[in-house]
């Protein structure tokens, strides 16, 4: 792993990104015993404003808690790629739900596209895990923190009425993860 990695989930207000970073960032602090700071950002409005989640990741103490310059940048709105991409680092990964994000600016960043929104919908009949499927897909292509601390983070984190969702959301992440790095995920799921 890199010193320090600087992750921004970013998108719509109700995407649950807020949730998402904190997950990660406990994945990362409590279960990996790394060091982790989460910061958020979201617009007036509950739903449907931007929203913005940073969790930096690093073996040694966090110095500044902000992301400086994204390795991983999630978008899930095309609004959000287009206000965050430019801070993504040249050799960074871009994780965009292609349900939303239709057009990606020319960058030298690796790119995935997923229709994470459309696929969380139709394999598990709500958006409401499109953020949980987001960290799942995150953890499987990078490895940024270890599946076993994402899933205890997710199952500490989420309501126990939704757990069990939540827990096919992750695995789904992974599933279509293992596919991107292979390109073969067109109409699998």
């Amino acid at each position: 792993m890199k010193e320090r990695i600087e992750i921004c989930l970013s998108g719509a207000g109700g995407q649950g990104l807020i949730l998402a970073g904190i997950i990660l960032a406990e994945a990362a602090g409590i279960y990996d015993r790394k060091e982790a700071v989460q910061t958020q950002s979201y617009g007036p409005e509950a739903r449907g404003g931007a929203s913005r989640s940073e969790v930096v990741i690093s073996n040694n103490p966090i110095d500044y808690p902000k992301v400086i310059k994204s390795d991983i940048l999630l978008a899930l709105t095309q609004a959000a790629c287009d206000k965050y991409v430019k801070n993504l680092t040249k050799d960074g990964i871009l994780v965009a739900d292609s349900s939303m994000v239709t057009q990606i600016p020319s960058i030298s960043a690796k790119v995935y596209q997923f229709p994470i929104t459309e696929t969380a919908l139709k394999k598990l009949g709500t958006k409401l895990v499109t953020n949980i499927i987001s960290l799942g897909i995150i953890v499987g292509l990078t490895e940024v923190v270890s599946t076993e601390a994402i899933k205890k983070a997710v199952c500490a984190r989420v309501p126990s009425k939704v757990k069990e969702v939540n827990e096919k959301a992750l695995l789904l992440g992974f599933d279509i993860a293992k596919d991107l790095k292979s390109e073969k995920c067109e109409d699998k799921y």
